[in-house]
């Protein structure tokens, strides 16, 4: 499989750490991307769409057999970003524990064996260049990656849903993340050049082509992330659930702005503005999908500012830096390259998605990052991508 220059750079340097660590080269070496949602943030479990990409920032993992045979029944691993290995369980009863960087592995080597794949005892390095705590998906690109070095040690091949599905059952119980499904689909079956409009419901997905190298997407980090009183996630969650309820549908996905406004008096004014949101979002965003394949910058920009301010005003997860962010791309406007911006993410903190003209993506950084540092004395972080290629077998 070849590579770009920036993930061989990543190989490269995961490949010096396996011969620091083990003393020999890795027989294995695979990659998974993180991601970036362009558009359709919290429509995922209102069974609504989602419009990721897979970015060009990934987790490399090299592997060989071990040559200590102590290591029965186990593998070691060695993460770049940890000081002390970590040893998974590859057979035998394997139950969920604390909560560790390590369990999103064994979580996917449980669900991998409970699927007939048997990887048995192996020396391994994790090695990222997807931010951590950003809103990247790091955690699915970490647990796609692990499916993808099984699928090499035991040459069997995953079906790509049921490996995307694997993955997320390992989050949810063996790191006791309830996420949805976007990001392990999207890690393990993203392609180079396109989007994917994703159901969340049927659980099917369809590229978008986005191959014009004339607009690039950027990634800009606020490098903030709020810590909140209460557990504001389950509340939303739970207002759509109940607004559904009163509507008496099965999820927000089956709501019109029309059904919503005919029950306005019946709901809170939270539970309607959180629900206006779903249900715009969810139009939104089928919307952006078919205005990418039309060629309609244009709109595609205003469904991205219309995304943030709903996001902001109406579910209430932005978050003062973020506003900023989305506000100097705003101001930047057409005429400097900047076709739309908005929050991506859950919220609170995290990364900013702006579609560029390719042109001009370094003026924008520049103008983006030194204004957004004059404003809150906070450094931020930022990176173009193009839409990149899912999980693969390097060697």
């Amino acid at each position: 499989m070849s590579v770009g220059a920036s993930e061989n750079t990543l190989v490269q340097e995961a490949l010096e750490l396996f011969d620091k660590h083990f003393g020999r080269s890795p027989r294995w070496v695979v990659a998974a991307p993180g991601r970036v949602n362009l558009i359709g943030e919290h429509t995922d479990y209102n069974a609504g769409f989602v419009l990721p990409m897979a970015i060009e920032r990934r987790v490399v993992i090299a592997a060989d057999r071990p040559i200590d045979p102590a290591l029965d029944g186990q593998a070691c691993v060695v993460s770049s970003a940890e000081e002390v290995p970590a040893l998974l369980a590859v057979d035998g009863d394997i139950r969920p524990g604390d909560v560790h960087w390590s369990s999103y592995l064994q979580g996917v080597v449980a669900g991998c064996l409970a699927k007939g794949l048997k990887p048995g005892p192996f020396e391994a390095v994790v090695h990222s260049d997807v931010p951590l705590g950003g809103g990247l998906s790091s955690s699915a690109a970490l647990e796609v990656a692990t499916a993808t070095l099984i699928e090499a040690i035991t040459g069997q091949t995953l079906d790509l849903v049921t490996k995307a599905l694997l993955c997320q059952k390992a989050e949810h119980e063996y790191a006791r993340m309830p996420c949805g499904i976007m990001d392990q689909f999207i890690s393990v079956m993203g392609q180079a050049d396109h989007l994917m409009l994703l159901d969340c419901r049927s659980e099917q997905a369809r590229m978008v082509t986005f191959d014009n190298p004339a607009l690039t997407v950027l990634i800009t980090n606020s490098n903030v992330k709020h810590e909140l009183t209460g557990s504001e996630y389950p509340l939303r969650r739970a207002a759509c659930e109940e607004t559904a309820r009163l509507l008496n549908i099965d999820a927000l996905r089956d709501a019109s702005t029309e059904m919503l406004e005919g029950a306005k008096d019946e709901l809170s004014d939270e539970f309607y503005r959180r629900a206006r949101h779903v249900i715009g979002e969810i139009e939104r965003t089928v919307e952006a999908a078919r205005a990418i394949e039309q060629g309609d910058w244009t709109r595609v920009g205003e469904l991205m500012y219309a995304s943030h301010n709903s996001l902001r005003d109406d579910y209430e997860v932005s978050c003062p830096e973020l506003d900023s962010l989305v506000e100097i791309a705003g101001s930047i406007g057409r005429e400097g390259g900047v076709i739309g911006s908005r929050m991506t993410g859950g919220g609170f903190g995290g990364c900013t998605v702006t579609l560029v003209e390719t042109d001009k993506v370094d003026a924008v950084r520049e103008t983006l990052c030194t204004r957004y540092r004059e404003k809150t004395g906070i450094e931020p972080t930022s990176f173009a991508s193009r839409p990149a290629q899912g999980a693969c077998i390097i060697r």
